[in-house]
């Protein structure tokens, strides 16, 4: 059920997994015939589009295989060899294998601990090959990079050193409870002037980002728990599942994918909402051609939303059912195009539709941008534990938004 993936064409080692004219570093000085005739982005690109999938390639800016990567000039001033002659045409041939593409993935590795081969010379630390880099935008020259690539992919977005989507701050796979799109790290910053989503990059697997023998899948319950405090708290999740020494996503990792996307679909893919008879507390006026009606948050498409009217920034949703139905999630989307506003809000749940409990009391229901998912029982490990709540009505309650609110989707599980 996942969106879209992210090849790892070229990581910090500098070995490329397509026919680069950069360096002989590459498939094509492998001792394999097979893996001569292989072409990684070339192939995930076409197996994307058959699969209707999003597609981007991770390729690495550090290269411990480069002579140029961290060159200096007889002066001690870093040379622009590298980003012209290797970083900047790799980007290029990436760019060439499809103007579709979703994402390009920049590592943000400066250099450092790792010991290295610039070009041939140990880069051990202490030796005269450890290299480090102190201005990763400067000598990578991003600014010119970013231009030039988006000529080419005008609607890719740039992660990490492209400045363009933020890491959230851990490889764990969370985000803050509190998480605005502007600013950095986990929670954000709610007055950034950016527009900086976070991305949570998470090992689905105990051996690392690399595969390695007798690792570990992790159980489905713990994916899913990544899932709800990643892409459940406004940020995406990229699920790192390492191919084995055949080139194979390995089958006990296969099996597992399968059993997490089963899971999605049965714990969040009916929605209660749309049985529901919704009611809010304001209805922004109609303008010519757009309404802004309580039940655009119920109709399934992306460019209708319910809103107040200016000046109005408190409101609250109400959805009854006229049998009690078992409800375990509510998920909600800001109509993000038009930026990120809530700062507080609150889910209650009613038995007789008259009185109402409030839910999730332990969780800071605070930000809700692209998409907020509330576990009603307050537990993102014990989500699904119980019975769950029989209630007649759910009461969403809007407290504070920095502007009238804007609510795309509001769904019931």
């Amino acid at each position: 059920g996942m969106k879209g993936g992210i090849a790892v064409v070229k990581h910090h080692d500098g070995f490329c997994l397509w026919p680069t004219a950069t360096t002989t570093h590459s498939i094509l000085s492998s001792s394999s015939e097979n893996a001569r005739k292989t072409n990684i982005p070339r192939d995930f690109a076409r197996a994307a589009r058959k699969l209707n999938m999003k597609y981007g390639f991770y390729v690495s800016p550090w290269d411990l295989s480069s002579k140029y990567w961290g060159e200096k000039d007889a002066d001690g001033n870093y040379t622009d060899n590298y980003a012209k002659k290797v970083f900047f045409p790799q980007c290029v041939e990436l760019a060439k294998y499809g103007a579709d593409q979703f994402e390009m993935w920049f590592d943000g590795a400066t250099g450092g601990d790792h010991a290295g081969y610039y070009g041939g010379e140990y880069g051990g630390k202490g030796t005269t090959g450890y290299r480090k880099i102190d201005n990763a935008q400067t000598f990578y020259d991003m600014p010119n990079l970013r231009d030039s690539i988006h000529a080419l992919l005008p609607n890719v977005i740039m992660w990490g050193l492209g400045g363009e989507v933020r890491w959230i701050g851990n490889e764990a796979g969370y985000s803050g409870e509190t998480c605005w799109s502007m600013g950095n790290a986990e929670n954000g910053d709610e007055n950034g002037w950016l527009w900086h989503p976070g991305e949570s990059d998470a090992k689905a697997t105990t051996g690392g980002w690399f595969w390695k023998k007798n690792e570990k899948v992790l159980s489905a319950e713990r994916l899913f728990q990544m899932y709800l405090e990643t892409v459940g708290r406004n940020a995406t999740l990229i699920l790192n599942l390492p191919p084995d020494v055949n080139g194979l996503v390995p089958e006990a990792t296969a099996k597992r994918m399968a059993e997490l996307g089963n899971m999605l679909r049965t714990r969040l893919g009916v929605d209660l909402a749309r049985k529901a008879v919704i009611t809010a507390s304001e209805e922004r006026v109609a303008g010519q051609h757009r309404n802004y009606s309580v039940r655009n948050m119920t109709d399934g498409k992306r460019d209708t939303y319910w809103a107040t009217n200016d000046g109005t920034t408190k409101a609250s949703i109400t959805l009854t059912w006229a049998k009690p139905t078992t409800v375990r999630y509510v998920q909600l989307m800001e109509h993000i195009k038009l930026g990120q506003r809530v700062r507080s809000f609150t889910v209650e749940t009613s038995e007789d539709g008259v009185n109402f409990t409030q839910r999730a009391t332990n969780i800071a229901t605070t930000t809700i941008g692209y998409k907020r998912i509330i576990p009603l029982n307050g537990s993102t490990q014990k989500s699904y534990d119980g019975e769950g709540y029989k209630v007649r009505a759910m009461r969403i309650t809007i407290n504070d938004s920095k502007a009238c609110p804007l609510i795309e989707n509001l769904s019931v599980y």
